[in-house]
C-alpha cells in the first residue's frame, strides 16, 4: 500500500497527513445517525493505522452525532489524530436556518464540541463560512481568544473569498483554508488559491470528485429522487455535456489501470505540497484505493490533457459550492 506522507499545514503549521479523512458521510448529513456506526469507527481507526491523522468533522454533522463518533474512534489514541472542526451552521432537522457566528455562540459551540469529542483541545477550529451578519474581526478574534485559552491550537477558515481570507489573516494567522477544489471546480485558481499561497496558508481541498461527477459512474438522466437534480450542472443538457467531458478522465483512468475517482484525487494531490485532498469515506473498503491514489503520477502529456480538457469553466452549470 502507498505510504501516506506528511505535509506542513501552512507555512508555520503542524505536520499532518497529505491525505485527509472527511467524516461527514459517517453521519447522515444533518439528521439521524448512519446505519453502521461500528464500520465508521473501524474506518477512522484503520485510517489512523495507515498514517492518515487529519480527521475533519463539524459540530452540525448529524446534529452532533459525527463528533460523538469521532470521539469514540480516537479514544485512547488522541495523539494519533489531528481534529478539524467546523462551526457556525444552524439546522433544524435537515432544514438550513443560516449561520450563527456571534462570539457568544462560538464560545457555546466549542464547549459542546469538546465534550462530544472527549478532548481538551481542538487542533483546527474554523467557521464553516463567513457572512456579513458578524464582523470578521469578531469571529476570528473569538477563535484567537480560544487559542489563548488553550481550547484551540490553530485557526482555520472555510468557503470564503480571497478578500475575506486576507482580512481574517490580518486579525490572527490562518493556518488552513478548507475549500472545494477539483478538475471540475477550478474557480479558486484565479484569486483565492494565490492568496493562500502568498500568505503561507495550507489548503484542505474537499469535493475532489465534484459531488460524484468525476467518478465515471454517473449516467444521464438521473433518477427523479436524486439530490443532484437540485444543481444545474446535473440537469438536462448540462449533465450530458459534462459527462462527455468526464469520458476523457474515464479513458485515461482505464489506460493507467486506475479508477476515475483515483485520478481525480491524484490530480488534486499533484497541485502542490501545500494542498491536501480531503476525501469522505465511511467504509474500510474505500481506504486502500484512496490511499493508492496518492501514489499516482501523471506524465507531462497527461497533465496537459487534463488541464486543457478541464480548464476553468469547462464544466457547465453550478453546484452547492456557489450557494
Amino acid at each position: 500500500m502507498t505510504t501516506i506522507t506528511k505535509m506542513p499545514l501552512g507555512k508555520n503549521g503542524p505536520l499532518v497527513s497529505k491525505l485527509g479523512l472527511g467524516c461527514m458521510r459517517m453521519s447522515s448529513v444533518w439528521g439521524s445517525p448512519a446505519n453502521d456506526e461500528s464500520e465508521s469507527i473501524a474506518t477512522i481507526q484503520m485510517a489512523l493505522d495507515n498514517g492518515i491523522n487529519f480527521l475533519n468533522t463539524g459540530d452540525f454533522y448529524g446534529s452532533g452525532h459525527n463528533e460523538l463518533l469521532v470521539g469514540k474512534a480516537i479514544k485512547g489514541r488522541r495523539d494519533d489524530a489531528f481534529i478539524s472542526v467546523k462551526f457556525g451552521a444552524i439546522f433544524y432537522g435537515n432544514q438550513w436556518l443560516g449561520l450563527d457566528l456571534r462570539p457568544i455562540a462560538i464560545k457555546n459551540f466549542i464547549n459542546y464540541s469538546l465534550v462530544r469529542l472527549g478532548i481538551d483541545t481542538i487542533d483546527l477550529y474554523q467557521p464553516c463560512r463567513l457572512d456579513n451578519s458578524v464582523p470578521i474581526e469578531d469571529v476570528i478574534g473569538t477563535v484567537a481568544d480560544l487559542i489563548k485559552e488553550g481550547k484551540v491550537r490553530y485557526l482555520g477558515v472555510s468557503e470564503i473569498t480571497a478578500e475575506q481570507l486576507r482580512k481574517a489573516h490580518s486579525v490572527h494567522p490562518v493556518t488552513a483554508l478548507e475549500i472545494g477544489y477539483s478538475l471540475a471546480d477550478r474557480q479558486i485558481e484565479s484569486d483565492l488559491l494565490p492568496a493562500a499561497k502568498e500568505l503561507g496558508i495550507g489548503v484542505v481541498a474537499f469535493a475532489n470528485t465534484a459531488e460524484g461527477l468525476l467518478t465515471g459512474e454517473m449516467k444521464a438522466p438521473l433518477a427523479a429522487n436524486d439530490y443532484h437534480n437540485h444543481f444545474s450542472r446535473f440537469q438536462g443538457d448540462n449533465l450530458i455535456k459534462n459527462l462527455e467531458k468526464v469520458e476523457v478522465l474515464r479513458k485515461m483512468a482505464q489506460e493507467k489501470g486506475y479508477t476515475p475517482t483515483q485520478l481525480a484525487i491524484a490530480w488534486v494531490n499533484a497541485q502542490g505540497d501545500d494542498i491536501m485532498p480531503l476525501v469522505s469515506m465511511s467504509r474500510r473498503s474505500r481506504l486502500p484505493e484512496n490511499i493508492q491514489a496518492m501514489g499516482i503520477v501523471f506524465t507531462p502529456e497527461e497533465t496537459n490533457i487534463l488541464n486543457t480538457h478541464f480548464s476553468s469553466g469547462a464544466i457547465v452549470g453550478s453546484t452547492y459550492l456557489q450557494r
